[in-house]
């Protein structure tokens, strides 16, 4: 977590150097263009001015020789001097001004700077990665420091061992704990709250808050279903409540009002984006089934249903979740399979499992990106492939591994959830 929050940190002084750079560049730029006009102002008037100039000279000429023509006219008009050889000779002798001499100017010609890419982004600047080998830290044990994904448990009935050991990514043995969530017949759903407590509920519309060690802190009787609460950044509680189209939002200090009315729509997924605040609803009516992107007021922005080739995207997302590029990801029980599509609501891929058979509960993601979902037979008779599990997803859907399986003692996997420091916590029925 903190080696994200370091990266982040630097991307965001990077976007800020590079924008400052070119506001730089962007000024350069209109300082020189500034001035080439004015440059090219002062030559338009200047060729103007002597333009105006040669004019009145050309008029002026005219007007002398309008002045002469009517003078000889008036010694024509004489009878007397008419074919007088002295008047001709006096002709003859006339000094007549010669025709004024005038320019054609000759204009500026404006040369384009040769310039491409490249040139831009040396003046601007370059983004490199320093030739430096990436130091390999040491994962330490779970006694010491977190490793990079820890399972951890909770169970619903009976007193067990207060440790048990499973897998981590890197097939190491950790240790997990294991407690009961008095209360709560059978874990269906986990909502990662603030101060290391849990919302989490079972079928039946039984919502309780927990801390790790089990303790009930708060419960709220619901109209019950699967996915359908999550905590937002601030602590508040957002969960279906008693009646059924009718979202509510619940504050830390337990104030209880209604956020989203669904109309004949029935939410039964809700997920929380960490990212920007939106609220993610998955529903169904009839059918149908949709997915919802509502603002943190309660304000429908995005609705999605269709692919681009007008095909139903899901059956029945009962379970939730985004991840940190910004993908809506859902387990769709009836689909048999978790559907991903981007901010945008484009469907990328659907993961439909590595056998015949596919019943995806649970879902999450972890601080990296990976996708979490578990599985859990409806009939024992479905088949091998059929089993409880957690499978372990890329951010494309590739498959990645099985990273709880029942031989790590996971049985009937319903709800999972990440906490901030990528622990692992799964809830199960019995």
């Amino acid at each position: 977590m903190k080696d994200i929050k370091e990266i982040k940190a630097t991307m965001d002084k990077i976007r800020t150097s590079i924008k400052a750079e070119a506001e730089i560049l962007k000024s350069l730029v209109d300082t020189v263009s500034s001035d080439e006009i004015e440059q090219i102002n002062k030559m338009e008037e200047a060729y103007i001015e002597k333009l105006h100039s040669q004019d009145a000279t050309c008029k002026d000429y005219v007007s002398y020789l309008e002045d002469l023509i009517k003078e000889f006219h008036g010694y024509l008009s004489s009878t007397q001097l008419q074919n007088n050889p002295l008047i001709f000779s006096l002709v003859d002798r006339f000094n007549i001004r010669p025709i004024p001499e005038t320019t054609k100017p000759v204009p500026p010609v404006f040369t384009a700077g040769q310039y491409s890419k490249e040139d831009v982004t040396r003046l601007l600047g370059r983004i490199t990665v320093p030739d430096t080998k990436p130091e390999i830290r040491e994962l330490k044990s779970m006694e010491i420091a977190s490793a990079h994904l820890k399972p951890t448990e909770l169970k619903q009935e009976g007193e067990k061992s207060d440790v048990k050991k499973t897998l981590s990514l890197s097939s190491s043995v950790t240790k997990v704990r294991e407690y009961t969530v008095l209360g709560v017949p059978n874990l269906f759903h986990l909502s990662q709250g603030k101060s290391g407590r849990f919302w989490g509920s079972d079928f039946r519309g039984t919502l309780v808050q927990i801390d790790f060690l089990g303790n009930q802190l708060h419960k709220i009787q619901t109209n019950g279903g699967y996915g359908y609460h999550t905590v937002t950044q601030d602590g508040d509680l957002i969960y279906k409540g008693n009646k059924k189209k009718v979202i509510n939002r619940m504050t830390p200090k337990n104030a209880v009002t209604e956020l989203i009315k669904t109309g004949d729509w029935t939410p039964i997924s809700i997920h929380s984006s960490r990212i920007n605040g939106d609220i993610l609803v998955g529903m169904r009516k009839d059918t149908e089934a949709n997915v919802i992107r509502y603002n943190k007021t309660g304000k429908e922005i995005q609705n999605i249903q269709r692919d681009n080739k007008g095909q139903k995207v899901y059956s029945d997302p009962h379970y939730i979740t985004e991840n940190i590029n910004g993908d809506i990801c859902t387990s769709d029980y009836y689909k048999q399979a978790v559907v991903v599509v981007n901010k945008s609501g484009q469907h990328r891929f659907s993961y439909k499992g590595q056998g015949s058979w596919f019943n995806p509960w649970g879902i999450c993601t972890d601080l990296l990106g990976h996708i979490l979902v578990c599985t859990s037979p409806v009939d024992q008779n479905f088949g091998a492939d059929n089993r409880d599990a957690v499978y372990l997803l890329g951010q494309d859907g590739q498959f990645l591994s099985l990273l709880l399986k029942p031989q790590q003692g996971i049985n009937n996997p319903r709800g999972l959830g990440v906490d901030d420091e990528n622990n692992l916590h799964v809830g199960q029925c019995l």
